[in-house]
């Protein structure tokens, strides 16, 4: 047991101090040797996920020897077996997930302690130098072994002021992810609610003296975070700190492919998909696609001169969602605010500016901003007689803006770049790397979790040539899709709708459909699904049809409004 460097932990959790540490999940000890080498306050190796083998995790165990890193070992479960493995092969002490009542941190604490306290058996491995030591050990792991609960789910949170008055616990750990897929959104870090969630579970802990920590997805949430009260602070996995690495080193040469699940890149997958014969009925939707017309839905005014026009949000039961035309007149400007949620900014039509904490960008048509929700931004019209024209898209319903007056100093970033790595993301519709997801079709990926790591929607742009077509398909959450070049049809279980002019579609999870440009003109769109990733489900054709709907026809269903052709909303168009 590393007991000096045990010590120094708990001192510097006790001054409200930080403490640093690495999420270990590969096999090599040389990454724990690194992690010791440049100072990290702790490692945890992660026996719950992945494929470390007991073998493996001494290796890493190994590495800290005699040095001022702490190395934890994250157990699969709340084990007593695992618990004295994890310890007896040298661990400093476990990390526990998904701990949920008070009775379960008080096992957790019994595992890890000696008899008469606990209920750790005496063992003559690593710990206790092959039994040669195990009187002293004995006293000296009671004293310092450290258990840390991780919080990772609402019933947790929500027994936050039980598990606190525990003894035997000095830190607990959350969980952002697996939160997020107990609150109801698998596959988000952070679902909408959940982070204020954690952060009032975290001033629980803070009241009753205790300290907690979690992992950060960059540089600039590490901040966040230490500025919020956290102390073990862990800078990201292994394997999630070198991929971010690796895309971020390739992206100025447009060197960005998505990480697959198979392992095989997206033109491949997509090339090769084979559509299932109908959808699982767990998919079944609960409500009918909707076309909105633009200059139909509720319009707000951001400030003067500034209004946004929601075409698919809460108004027409879209969940997780809200997309629309935000319009600045000539010379307008919408001044330094903050969201709650993740926002995304893509120019249609004019000249305009976009500021995000200083960071000045000059946008051209169909450049895109993406940003995470907290930073500061500001846009500016830099025409004074005509209007700038975007298509927005936030993550949840319309939300007020919160003005700020804090400073910036400004500079201006340069127009091939990529934004502000661990914050904005900008991407050059000139510049930007394409591919085909049907046939005659172009589209550019704008944002989704692989780009920016935080955002909780995923989106672009789709180009139809004539006869470009997607395949019938559907999705596990809602999408928006605003017509914003040519005449597109829409074909949804059957249903056939014309499309233009900024004309948006709201398709809800479960409804197949898709897209098909049956004009001589080729059509354009920016597309926004409502969850991190743009997963497609892709299926027979058939059930594309009226007679091969896989839900059956239900006219309370089918009501839409149909948009109309009609003039052009966008200057020059």
């Amino acid at each position: 047991m590393n007991t000096p460097a045990l010590k120094r932990f708990r001192q510097k959790l006790a001054a409200d101090e930080a403490v640093y540490g690495l999420w270990v999940t590969l096999e090599s000890p040389s990454i724990s040797e690194m992690a010791v080498a440049v100072g990290m306050d702790w490692i945890v190796i992660d026996a719950e996920h992945g494929h470390l083998d007991w073998k493996e995790i001494v290796g890493h165990l190994r590495t800290t020897v005699r040095s001022d890193t702490v190395a934890l070992v994250r157990v699969a479960e709340l084990n007593i077996a695992l618990v004295k493995r994890a310890l007896d092969v040298g661990a400093d002490g476990v990390v526990v997930p998904w701990m949920e009542s008070a009775q379960q941190i008080r096992e957790a604490v019994d595992f890890a302690h000696y008899p008469p306290i606990g209920r750790r058996g005496m063992g003559g491995e690593r710990a206790t130098c092959w039994g040669h030591c195990v009187v002293d050990h004995v006293a000296e792991a009671d004293e310092n072994v450290l258990v840390v609960p991780i919080i990772e789910s609402v019933r947790a949170a929500q027994n936050i002021h039980q598990l606190v008055r525990e003894p035997g616990v000095d830190v607990f750990f959350f969980g952002p992810s697996d939160f997020s897929s107990t609150a109801g959104y698998p596959g988000q870090w952070e679902g909408p609610g959940v982070a204020e969630k954690i952060l009032a579970a975290h001033r629980v802990i803070q009241d009753a003296g205790k300290k907690s920590g979690l992992l950060t997805t960059s540089s600039e949430n590490l901040l966040d975070r230490r500025q919020q009260g956290f102390c073990m602070i862990g800078v990201g996995l292994d394997g999630g700190l070198l991929l971010r690495t690796l895309k971020e080193t390739l992206a100025p040469v447009d060197r960005t492919p998505k990480v697959m699940t198979t392992f095989i890149p997206e033109e491949d997958t997509e090339a090769s998909a084979t559509p299932i014969a109908r959808p699982l009925e767990s998919m079944r939707p609960d409500r009918p696609e909707v076309m909105n017309l633009m200059g139909t839905g509720p319009r707000f005014d951001f400030s003067p001169g500034v209004q946004f026009e929601s075409q698919v949000g809460s108004h027409n039961q879209t969940r997780q969602l809200t997309t629309g035309i935000l319009t600045l007149r000539g010379g307008a400007a919408l001044a330094n605010h903050r969201q709650p949620v993740g926002e995304t900014l893509t120019l249609l039509a004019g000249d305009a500016v976009v500021e995000v904490e200083g960071r000045r960008y000059t946008l051209g048509r169909l450049d895109n901003v993406t940003l995470p929700r907290g930073l500061v931004r500001s846009i500016r019209n830099r025409l004074s007689q005509e209007p700038a024209v975007f298509h927005l898209a936030m993550a949840g319903d319309a939300v007020p803006r919160h003005w700020q007056d804090q400073f910036f100093p400004r500079r201006s970033m340069p127009d091939s770049g990529t934004g502000f790595p661990g914050a904005e993301r900008v991407t050059r519709w000139m510049l930007a790397r394409q591919y085909a997801a049907g046939s005659n079709t172009t589209f550019i990926d704008y944002l989704n979790c692989d780009l920016l790591p935080d955002i909780e929607m995923s989106g672009g742009y789709g180009r139809f040539d004539p006869h470009g077509r997607l395949p019938a398909h559907l999705h596990d959450f809602d999408e928006s899709i605003c017509i914003i070049e040519g005449q597109a049809t829409c074909i949804v279980e059957g249903r056939r709708y014309p499309m233009s002019n900024c004309t948006a579609a709201l398709q809800p999870r479960g409804r197949v459909h898709y897209f098909v440009n049956e004009s001589p003109q080729p059509m354009a769109m920016i597309w926004i699904y409502a969850g991190p990733m743009p997963t497609r489900i892709v299926v027979d054709e058939r059930c594309a049809t009226v007679e091969g709907d896989p839900w059956g026809v239900d006219d309370r269903l089918a009501t839409t409004v149909v948009a109309p052709t009609g003039h052009s909303v966008l200057p020059g168009r």
